[in-house]
């Protein structure tokens, strides 16, 4: 089979090549998949720059999620799917292949109908969200709830998920063509981060209507985001981290420890006496340690898209010789949705 390594870290076209391998092999409890297209992920960017301390040793390959139809079962596998089912899986890196092997639980039936962008995107983005939303907190009629990267996989269910529970929902994005997709899917107070200082738009907003502050808060990005969001919640209130994309921007040593420094210090006093909370989410973790609780999700993700409560965007499919240009894409935040790289 042919699979695309990682063999350097840094810029996308240098970054990687197509090489051939064996198969994998099924284990016990494992589905091996003839993949269509596998999709891309922002860990992926951070894993080529060499900013993610899970990704596999060089030359390694990447991948989260894919596409594609069952091509073989494992002896123990206790699953209803069977030989060319078309199925969305997540995978713990390998997926950067035309065939990957993964724990029956992180794989659930797909439609012939959903592209493989969108399909993708139910893997991790779909998975991830509902994880948050549904497994670490619980969104309520009215709530507050802030989304940054409002615009992207996992930050626009979180949205869509947030407005089918009646939340009040604020989201950041960085140009007026990313809000105007907010404003389509539902999100009440769109920010441009690039234009507007969003702690200010949205403190002025809680005077206004003298609000406790915001019940929840979905972060991927970390830094000072971080600080200013814990300022904005309310008692009662869950700030939910899953993930640092600011780290992108530092170049050298100082500006990594600028941007750690802007995370800011929490005491356990600090939380217990506003009653507020810090939510770490890393789902690789959730695979790893609590499969069931995966396989819980993705049926759960994949039964809100069959009831058109959630609608994931699809940012586009590139060949696998475009790689290197859908990478610096969406490390240039030039992107909606997710992309899919299709064999």
């Amino acid at each position: 089979m042919r699979a695309v390594y990682l063999v350097k870290n840094g810029k996308a076209d240098q970054a990687f090549e197509i090489r051939e391998t064996e198969n994998p092999q099924v284990g016990a409890l494992e589905i091996r998949i003839k993949v269509e297209a596998f999709g891309l992920n922002f860990a992926d960017v951070m894993a080529r720059l060499g900013m993610y301390p899970d990704a596999p040793e060089k030359p390694g390959i990447l991948g989260y999620d894919v596409i594609g139809h069952v091509d073989a079962l494992g002896p123990d596998v206790s699953s209803e799917l069977k030989e060319g089912d078309r199925v969305i899986a997540l995978t713990r890196f390998g997926g950067y292949a035309e065939y990957v092997s993964t724990d029956f639980r992180g794989v659930v039936p797909i439609g012939d109908h959903v592209g493989a962008a969108k399909g993708t995107a139910l893997a991790t983005q779909g998975g991830t969200a509902y994880y948050m939303a549904r497994e670490m907190v619980n969104i309520y009629t009215g709530d507050h709830v802030l989304v940054h990267a409002a615009a992207g996989g996992v930050g626009s269910l979180l949205c869509q998920m947030a407005k089918a529970n009646g939340a009040v929902v604020y989201g950041t994005a960085g140009s007026d063509k990313k809000l105007e997709y907010l404003s389509s899917i539902g999100v009440h107070h769109p920010i441009n981060y690039r234009t507007d200082d969003f702690a200010k738009v949205i403190q002025k907003h809680i005077d206004q209507t003298e609000s406790n502050g915001l019940d929840v808060i979905f972060d991927p990005i970390g830094g000072n985001s971080v600080r200013k969001g814990f300022k904005l919640l309310g008692s009662g209130g869950r700030l939910v981290l899953f993930g640092a994309s600011s780290m992108t921007s530092a170049k050298n040593v100082f500006s990594k420890l600028n941007v750690a420094r802007g995370f800011g210090i929490y005491h356990p006093v600090s939380l217990i006496s506003p009653s507020k909370a810090l939510i770490g989410v890393n789902m690789l973790r959730i695979a790893d340690h609590r499969p069931d609780t995966l396989h819980r999700v993705m049926l759960g993700t994949v039964d809100l898209f069959n009831k058109e409560v959630i609608k994931p965007l699809s940012g586009g499919e590139y060949p696998v010789e475009e790689l290197n240009l859908a990478h610096a894409a969406l490390e240039n935040r030039q992107t909606m949705g997710k992309i899919a790289i299709r064999w």
